[in-house]
């Protein structure tokens, strides 16, 4: 039976503001359409540009910026050629349908419903939302599982409780990516890649100087407990109490049940629970060595993005929800051959159609944006107007923090940006003997506050269609007015966070340091 809307929240000033988005977001046109338009106004604006000249130089190539013409015939060739390409090569899509085989055989059988019904019995409803926010933030140790698990389950577990699912969504996806700088104790990937483009970048300057992989270790552990905080705050006061006026108006048959587990299911259950245990137990065992194949050969680390651990994630995750699926259905008497099994993944294959299609339109626009360079142009404009603005160093730290947070809107990747911004904001910084290390502890800050409002995030529409299970009329509009209030607050409150750590000299992580020495 469909959940009824609760009676609405009166509607104050931002709960209007944020319905203003809503609808305005609603009413463009369907995502597939507006990346299809966006590439279009991309090609146009880029032959418009190609012929100016520009001062900036690219730290990529060391030359002059330059627009690229996406109307000129090479380039139209060019496109074309490699269309069927971007398309399968679009990193969310194998990351997302590889995924889905495990978690759809999984949720066909029964045992993700079996496991969050057994979740919920032993969770104070008080805690469950910072419990979701800090599984989110944690995830992304697995790189994209995040994305792929976390943000779908924060949904159905809320939607179990008997509270709204898109606020389950929401505080997830904050965990997930807003809280994607944090690192909760573990180290994830993102830390020596962002040390590496840093010491590149130190090393203009200062051509000796080296940068800790974990060179803000200590402040993005301590702001993963700032982010839960205000995940959780955010969620209980504000999200909920918004979407009580909204109907969940899904096929009932399509949601999770909150039923008392039988005895049936709680012996499937456990056995299949062991089995997930043994298999990350036997995963455990195998990486130990220090000559395990799971390391990386160069230096023997697990958590290196080119680690073949890093590169099997969702591998492992589709074989840990395949097994234990497959187990708990047999012995359930859920399943009762492997055509059951095959019906699983082919029902978590149908459902994926629409994203297909707006995957095929992202990638596309993506690609073109790309190689406009109307992005980068947009970054180094804004770095150079805040290197000139002579401003107080605290307000040029927050200025790099809110510039940051502005070019994420524009280019998704977290590596693409710090390698264009790095090149001007470290060396610029070391000059007023600033450390690289808080240069880049300030983009870390406004990068992650905004990933979760710009649907130039590769994985925004997957979330859209998360939003769309429960909520069949939400948009991009719906999802960006959902994150807005999580994205302020994030920004403003994190930065002041920054400020705190600088003031009281608290270390920002191992080898590091507030000053440069040299300046």
């Amino acid at each position: 039976m469909n959940q009824p809307a609760s009676p609405a929240a009166p509607r104050g000033f931002v709960n209007r503001a944020l319905d203003l988005i809503e609808r305005a977001g609603n009413r463009l046109p369907d995502p597939a359409v507006l990346f299809l338009l966006a590439m279009l106004f991309t090609w146009g604006l880029s032959s418009l540009m190609a012929g100016i000249e520009f001062s900036e130089i690219d730290p990529r190539s060391g030359q002059p910026l330059r627009i690229k013409d996406l109307l000129d015939g090479a380039a139209l060739t060019l496109f074309m050629a490699q269309m069927v390409k971007t398309f399968v090569e679009f990193h969310p899509l194998g990351v997302v349908l590889v995924a889905m085989l495990g978690l759809g055989v999984a949720e066909h059988t029964g045992f993700i419903s079996a496991l969050l019904r057994g979740i919920l019995t032993i969770t104070p409803r008080e805690l469950l939302t910072p419990s979701v926010v800090m599984v989110g933030v944690l995830s992304h140790i697995a790189v994209d599982a995040g994305y792929v698990l976390v943000i779908p389950l924060g949904g159905i577990i809320f939607y179990a409780a008997g509270r709204h699912p898109l606020a389950g969504i929401a505080a997830a996806f904050a965990g997930v990516s807003g809280g994607f700088s944090c690192t909760l104790f573990v180290p994830s990937s993102l830390d020596p890649l962002l040390a590496g483009l840093t010491q590149t970048a130190a090393q203009l300057r200062d051509p000796a100087l080296t940068i800790s992989p974990l060179n803000n270790y200590y402040f993005t552990t301590a702001s993963a407990f700032l982010v839960v905080i205000i995940g959780w705050v955010l969620t209980d006061l504000v999200i909920e109490k918004r979407l009580r006026g909204t109907p969940v108006d899904a096929d009932p048959k399509e949601l999770p049940k909150m039923q008392p587990l039988q005895a049936a299911e709680k012996r499937a259950l456990g056995i299949s629970l062991g089995l997930m245990l043994l298999s990350v137990a036997l995963l455990a065992w195998t990486a130990m060595p220090v000559d395990s194949p799971w390391r990386l050969a160069d230096n023997g680390k697990l958590t290196d993005s080119k680690a073949p651990l890093m590169q099997a994630i969702v591998g492992l995750i589709f074989l840990f929800f395949l097994l234990p699926g497959i187990v708990y259905g047999y012995l359930s008497g859920s399943v009762k051959t492997h055509r059951d099994i095959v019906a699983g993944m082919s029902k978590a294959m149908s459902g994926m159609g629409y994203y297909l299609v707006m995957a095929f339109f992202c990638a596309q626009f993506i690609y073109a944006f790309g190689q406009s360079n109307l992005g980068a142009l947009a970054a180094l404009k804004g770095a150079t107007l805040l290197e000139r603005s002579g401003l107080p160093l605290a307000v040029t730290l927050v200025g790099i923090t809110f510039l940051s947070a502005s070019v994420n809107l524009l280019i998704g990747s977290a590596s693409a940006k710090w390698a264009l911004l790095s090149a001007i904001f470290v060396p610029m910084l070391m000059e007023l003997g600033v450390s690289p290390d808080l240069t880049q502890a300030a983009y870390r800050v406004g990068d992650s506050s905004t990933n979760i409002i710009t649907p130039l995030l590769p994985y925004f529409p997957l979330i859209v269609i998360n939003c769309q299970r429960y909520v069949k009329s939400s948009g991009i509009g719906t999802l960006v007015a959902l994150m807005l209030p999580y994205s302020l607050t994030l920004l403003v409150l994190w930065s002041g966070f920054l400020l705190g750590f600088w003031a009281l000299d608290i270390p920002l992580g191992i080898g590091s340091s507030y000053r440069y020495g040299n300046p």
